[in-house]
């Protein structure tokens, strides 16, 4: 039986105290106070936020669209010849590097988790002994390498770094059309949150689609993440992730044409993609979607009060109204975005030493990104949606290569390129673009403000159930509005050149 911890945190920061008797008095106007004073300082930075973001206080000179050039290698010489070729790779985990992990796990000092909080202190001891008992116990390395590596991966080297990357070929009819996707992850996910959906878009006959629904899949590692080398000097940005994946969709895998789809990070790393290289990208698929409107703070402001008018769908007023609660939660769940937006080595030490450390710092996102309710159970409902083996295997992808530090330092580098991300955000995308809204994610772009940044809007899914991580998640349903959103594409093309269709693989 699940135990519901009720009242969260931020209720009890705004509520007065109901005892009007001494200490308790004073205890209830200091907590009313400082409530107030809470909501004065995230609706104040709020708008100031809103108005940078909507233009106001940020610089009006055209961004550039030139997607630059890049090295990240050791050696200071750009002009080195790369070597283009593909190379196989395979995962593996030593004899040494496991008795290694059982022993640290093994070795492991637990603190006393708190009762009846939830997860509203952060991920709980007690469950982080279960799940290293599951981890020792019954989690099978030889099972899961074996699980690892039913798919074909490559490492490519692009602006002097190793790219990782995995593809999935479909087997398919002579003459029949496939369409190539790139599929990009985020953080603390990898690429092994696409296994679960890779045979429903390779083998769609198989499950609910037709023969028109076959699809390539390319899924890499962000530079940095598990087997994607990390740069090695400062600087590294979506433009630059966005600017590798062309060349290993265009220039090492010989795609003319091809779609792309991501969430969290890899949304931001696709869009950029959409935006630099138009010409290559056929469809753009997101399910983690961020548009600001014009007069955002005026338009959050006047849905606080009058959420049927501003939000048409009730998936959205649940979402944005009222506005204290949306960003009390906001405030309460991006805590580590800080510490790895400005020292992310510091907290690197102790996530690369301590398996413990690095499981307990990813599954507290799995809990509060799955939907944010999870944080007032015990158990933080982690297999309710997920199972361990899972979960496990996409901690295990960092563990094995060590490098949880470089995907940290990704928030610095966005910190670095924010006020360039703000301007490109004010540019018009007119590829063809849909978005996956699943209702228990941290993001939401109403479809009513879609059309402020996207001119050619394929579709818009409100999903009936799923968060953060969808494509482990939920995969059957984000693979069906994928399905559906490259129909609305080939359709769209098809009229764009005047009824004819196109071989889109190269």
């Amino acid at each position: 039986m699940l135990q519901c911890y009720a009242p969260p945190i931020w209720s009890q920061l705004t509520a007065p105290s109901t005892d009007f008797g001494g200490f308790r008095t004073e205890l209830g106007a200091t907590r009313y106070i400082m409530g107030w004073m809470l909501q004065l300082v995230i609706v104040g930075s709020s708008v100031i936020a809103g108005l940078y973001l909507t233009g106001f206080l940020s610089s009006t000179a055209p961004p550039s669209l030139d997607p630059g050039k890049g090295w990240w290698a050791k050696e200071e010489n750009s002009s080195i010849k790369v070597d283009p070729s593909i190379r196989p790779f395979k995962i593996e985990f030593s004899k040494e590097a496991q008795d290694d992990l059982k022993r640290r796990l093994q070795n492991t000092r637990y603190f006393e988790s708190l009762d009846g909080t939830g997860w509203h202190y952060g991920t709980r001891a007690d469950v982080m002994r279960d799940v290293v008992d599951y981890w020792l116990n019954e989690y099978s390395w030889t099972k899961q390498e074996k699980i690892f590596n039913q798919y074909n991966h490559f490492k490519t080297k692009i602006e002097g770094i190793d790219v990782h990357f995995i593809h999935v070929r479909p087997k398919v009819k002579e003459g029949q059309k496939v369409k190539p996707i790139l599929m990009v992850h985020g953080w603390p996910g990898s690429f092994y949150e696409f296994y679960k959906i890779i045979p429903l878009l390779t083998d769609p006959t198989s499950h609910g689609g037709t023969e028109d629904d076959v699809f390539e899949v390319i899924c890499p590692s962000m530079s940095g993440f598990g087997f994607s080398e990390a740069p090695h000097r400062p600087g590294f940005s979506p433009r630059a992730l966005a600017r590798i994946f062309h060349t290993l969709m265009h220039e090492r895998l010989r795609f003319d044409s091809y779609y792309v789809q991501g969430g969290d990070f890899g949304a931001s790393i696709v869009e950029a993609m959409a935006l630099y290289f138009p010409e290559s990208v056929r469809g753009h698929h997101s399910n983690f979607m961020a548009v600001s409107p014009p007069l955002l703070p005026l338009r959050l402001l006047i849905g606080n009060f009058f959420p049927e008018w501003s939000y048409p769908r009730i998936e959205d007023r649940r979402f944005f109204s009222p506005v204290s609660k949306m960003l009390g939660t906001l405030l309460q769940e991006t805590g580590y975005s800080h510490i790895q937006g400005t020292k992310p080595d510091t907290i690197g030490h102790s996530l690369t030493d301590s398996p413990v450390g690095l499981a307990a710092y990813i599954l507290e996102k799995f809990v509060s990104s799955t939907n944010s309710d999870n944080v007032n159970y015990r158990d933080g409902r982690l297999t309710e949606k997920f199972e361990m083996d899972d979960l496990l295997n996409n901690i295990m992808v960092y563990w094995i290569s060590g490098s949880v530090t470089s995907t940290l330092r990704y928030y610095k580098e966005l910190a670095g390129s924010f006020g360039e991300m703000i301007e490109l955000g004010s540019v018009p995308i007119a590829v063809p673009t849909g978005y996956a809204a699943f209702p228990n994610d941290g993001l939401r772009t109403p479809e009513h403000w879609m059309p402020y940044r996207y001119t050619n809007i394929i579709s818009y899914t409100a999903m009936p159930r799923g968060g953060h991580f969808a494509a482990l998640e939920e995969p059957m349903l984000l693979a069906e509005d994928l399905r559906n959103f490259s129909r609305g594409v080939e359709e769209f093309w098809r009229k764009e050149n005047g009824g004819r269709s196109e071989d889109i693989h190269s």
